[in-house]
């Protein structure tokens, strides 16, 4: 076996789990050069929750810290999570906007994307795959890994079959929630590499405290990859420490080789950046407790804090137990979806309203109807007949893919915002996040 690779996931994944992307620009750029020695094979510094942080809280442009990163990272592949048709946002796209910002991705400087789908809908993956292929960057596709009785490893299988006919240069395995327990992760990992020469990677979080066995039974049955973060951002909600995975490995036929003198640097300057965001209460000691009943509801980290934080607001923390045991029942009533953005999302606000309005479907967001119309995607398993007439009635759900009955929109999103747009990458940040970014380009 070769030696492992390792993705560091610190700047984005690492402080999206544990901080809510709050990390400036100032404070990443600094030690960028020096992570550039450690000898990572890519390090994961953009998309996901970080264009919409930068914009909303942050007050900076994310394009431009791409720019900069990319500016003072010399030796490393630069990489980025895309959620597919939905881009960075919450609901598909038309394949002119995702088009162009993945161009615009690429053209500053991200050399991998990693896409997801939160339905896994093949469909959604396609005009990304494409783009990504065409303009000479590296496409990862990324299976949401979920339990339920039709997610087999047979479904997996034909997933990654789907992926590598269409291009794909790798494959991830994204355990969003944590779930992937290790056993099942050595039997997944020997299949997939039965079927595909696909390199694969390992991405999972540290939640409900088996991500460290996960990885190395991963690691075992010869995974390629794997996602860690830098010791002061991992583990809790993140990912496992870099330092520990590369020391335990130091002297085996898997040795990554990192730098381990310039990761104890890494993490120095870590440290009391992080300290910054536990005693200013951005980081709470909440996301760094393990959670095992993570394995029994399958919630995701970040869904569980935003849960809580609903049911405070809703002076209804009694009934948060009852929350977590709707989330399973409302998951199976809309075809067992795999609880990652945004569907985690859509789901927990349902559960919410089905044990505080005092009936199940009494309270149906829009987001839910949307779905069951098919707007998102198919769902692994149909939605019940019954189900599907309690949030949409009698209507029609569609079948084509989505992003089909969506009209290119760039022009119309460029004459919107007027002069107040710079640039193409000005424009495609309005497209993304309409308000937040008008707000942000009148302040500049």
């Amino acid at each position: 076996m070769s030696k492992l690779k390792i993705t560091e996931t610190s700047l984005r994944d690492g402080h999206q789990s544990l901080i809510a992307t709050r990390l400036t620009t100032d404070e990443i750029l600094p030690i960028v050069s020096e992570m550039d020695k450690i000898g990572y094979h890519s390090m994961e510094v953009w998309g996901g929750a970080t264009f919409d942080s930068c914009l909303r809280f942050l007050n900076e442009d994310p394009w431009e810290r791409l720019r900069k990163i990319k500016a003072n990272v010399k030796n490393t592949k630069l990489q980025m999570l895309s959620r597919g048709q939905n881009i960075l946002g919450y609901k598909n796209y038309p394949d002119d906007i995702v088009e162009k910002f993945l161009k615009n991705a690429i053209y500053e400087g991200i050399d991998i994307v990693r896409v997801f789908d939160a339905l896994n809908d093949f469909r959604n993956f396609k005009k990304s795959i494409e783009v990504v292929k065409r303009e000479g960057a590296h496409c990862q596709c990324a299976i949401s890994y979920t339990i339920s009785p039709i997610h087999t490893q047979d479904y997996y299988l034909k997933l990654i079959k789907d992926f590598e006919n269409a291009g794909a240069d790798s494959i991830c395995i994204k355990d969003m929630s944590g779930i992937l327990l290790p056993f099942e992760a050595y039997k997944l990992v020997k299949a997939i590499k039965e079927v595909t020469n696909l390199p694969i990677e390992i991405h999972n979080h540290c939640t409900s405290g088996i991500a460290e066995m996960t990885l190395l039974k991963a690691i075992e049955a010869g995974v390629d990859i794997v996602d860690t973060a830098i010791s002061p951002l991992s583990s809790g909600t993140s990912q496992p420490c870099t330092e520990s995975l590369a020391l335990t490995l130091k002297g085996t036929e898997r040795d990554p080789e990192l730098d381990i003198q310039t990761l104890s640097t890494v993490a120095d300057y870590f440290k009391p950046i992080v300290n910054k965001y536990v005693d200013n209460g951005t980081l709470s000691s909440k996301v760094l407790m393990t959670e095992p009943k993570t394995l029994q509801y399958q919630i995701p980290g970040g869904m569980l804090s935003n849960l809580i934080s609903q049911m405070k607001s809703l002076n209804a923390e009694d009934k948060f137990e009852t929350v977590l045991a709707e989330v399973p029942k409302v998951r199976a009533d809309l075809g067992y979806p795999p609880l990652v953005t945004p569907m985690s999302q859509m789901v927990g606000a349902q559960a919410v309203f089905n044990v505080i309005s005092g009936g199940r479907y009494k309270i149906i967001p829009t987001e839910i109807k949307e779905y069951a119309r098919g707007k998102y995607g198919s769902p692994a398993v149909p939605i019940s007949t019954e189900i599907k007439e309690k949030i949409i009635g009698n209507e029609e759900v569609i079948t084509v893919r989505p992003a089909d009955l969506l009209e290119d929109a760039y022009d119309n999103f460029k004459a919107e915002i007027g002069n107040l747009a710079k640039t193409e990458q000005d424009v495609l940040s309005y497209a993304l996040f309409p308000k937040v970014a008008k707000e942000f380009l009148e302040k500049r």
